[in-house]
């Protein structure tokens, strides 16, 4: 058995080092397993889905998704959707819409009818041949075994790669998708998406797509604030200074995470230097009210490779360096412990619509030197954010402030509007359009 499944194993890993090759063994797998002979590769799990999927109808060889409504319906549809507040930012962070792009974004709703697709003209064109459109049903009775099906069942992420979907004009593609979920009442209210050529996946396509969906998640959580939205927040998360000093119980935690000299101090005591790594798991810390496990912060900072042990270790280094500001099972900070960043601060000042302060405080960006992919993600949601504050505004002074500062310097919509106050016989419009030609030359080269 052992011997066994070693052998699984080692075929598995193919799916990234030789897809074409692990490709056709899946397709062997599905075979056998449709003409009855279930194969171990496929795990049960997978085999229940298409058994389900057969006893509704299902055909591998000749199935196309229903539609719940045509394209034009589901787009209009959508516009009113919850989920329209975060395409902006997701089609920014995970879509590939240039010539050469192989992958799609897709967004659906609770039921799975997709409401938004993102991508490069040639990708659009192969989902319009399996009907992946908007308005079509990518449930698991719409369209069998896929992994938008899979992540509305389980409610964990997924990935389908070749065969290991049921419909067989599927399988040239590979899927991976998690759902996103009511950041208050944990209920899904769409799936993420991004699929393509399973040529094109990589170790990091889901990761990516978990990462998206916690973006997803904290923007609809800032909407509700914004809105006067109810929900448990913590104190370290969008607070600013004179709040916590309200708050007036416990110590007082304070991390500067902007810019590549990260440092944390405890009630307004000597300033503590931490390294990249430490840095990385507090900025996590802080992004999370629900806090996190060993085994999700070795995956979101060392991925595959990450183990629980190696984060017990660099807990026990923040412990002895800051006190016991740090609970654990899961990993949070500490109720006697209010929580401030710098970079929480910026967020409090937008949210209390203080842009030209959220601007001032806003020197750098978040762990500049990291690349993490998670703290990227954090990194580039507050970008955003700032940037389309200071757009709203319609101030053109702070539009330039932007567009001249280093986190704001390829922001070409902010560029381009405040152009459009000045005029063009403003001798600053004329800077800004120089550097919106030379931020578009280098996109081009």
């Amino acid at each position: 058995m052992r011997q066994g499944t070693r052998s699984i194993a080692q075929r598995s890993d193919l799916r990234f080092s030789a897809p074409a090759e692990y490709a056709r063994t899946l397709r062997a797998a599905h075979e056998a397993t449709i003409a009855g002979t279930p194969n171990p590769l496929l795990s049960p799990s997978l085999v229940k889905s298409w058994q389900r999927s057969f006893a509704l109808g299902i055909n591998p060889d000749q199935h196309l998704p229903l539609h719940r409504h045509e394209v034009s319906e589901a787009r209009s549809l959508s516009t009113g959707h919850r989920l329209a507040a975060v395409m902006p930012a997701l089609s920014q962070l995970l879509a590939d819409e240039t010539a050469t792009g192989r992958h799609l974004l897709i967004v659906t709703d609770h039921h799975g009818e997709v409401l938004w697709r993102v991508g490069s003209r040639q990708s659009l064109k192969l989902a319009d041949s399996l009907e992946f459109v908007e308005g079509a049903d990518w449930s698991e009775s719409g369209v069998g075994t896929n992994a938008i099906s899979e992540a509305l069942i389980t409610g964990a992420p997924a990935q389908l790669f070749s065969a290991e979907h049921l419909v067989r004009t599927h399988h040239d593609w590979a899927c991976s998708a998690a759902p996103i979920r009511d950041p208050f009442t944990g209920e899904v209210i769409g799936v993420l998406d991004v699929s393509g050529p399973f040529e094109s996946v990589t170790p990091d396509s889901l990761r990516l797509v978990r990462c998206g969906v916690r973006l997803a998640e904290e923007l609809l959580k800032s909407a509700a604030v914004l809105d006067g939205g109810t929900g448990s927040r913590r104190l370290q998360h969008g607070r600013d200074d004179r709040a916590l000093r309200d708050a007036g119980t416990g110590s007082r935690l304070m991390l500067r995470l902007l810019g590549d000299a990260p440092t944390a101090s405890i009630d307004g005591g000597a300033t503590r230097p931490l390294t990249l790594r430490r840095a990385e798991i507090l900025a996590l810390l802080a992004s999370r009210d629900r806090g996190w496990s060993a085994d999700e912060l070795a995956y979101e900072i060392h991925g595959d490779f990450g183990t629980a042990a190696a984060i017990r270790t660099e807990m026990h280094r923040i412990r002895s360096i800051l006190g016991n500001v740090v609970e654990a099972n899961p990993y949070h900070f500490s109720s006697t412990v209010s929580v401030v960043t710098d970079a929480s601060v910026v967020a409090a000042h937008l949210r209390e619509g203080r842009v030209p302060e959220a601007l001032a405080a806003y020197p750098a960006e978040l762990l500049s030197r990291s690349g993490n992919l998670s703290i990227g993600l954090l990194r580039d949601e507050l970008n955003v954010a700032l940037g389309a504050s200071v757009r709203a505004s319609g101030d053109a002074r702070l539009m330039l402030q932007w567009c001249t500062s280093d986190m704001g310097s390829t922001d070409t919509a902010t560029a381009s509007a405040a152009a459009t106050i000045l005029g063009p016989l403003d001798p600053r419009s004329r800077l800004v359009s120089a550097r919106m030609e030379r931020v578009d030359r280098e996109l081009r080269s």
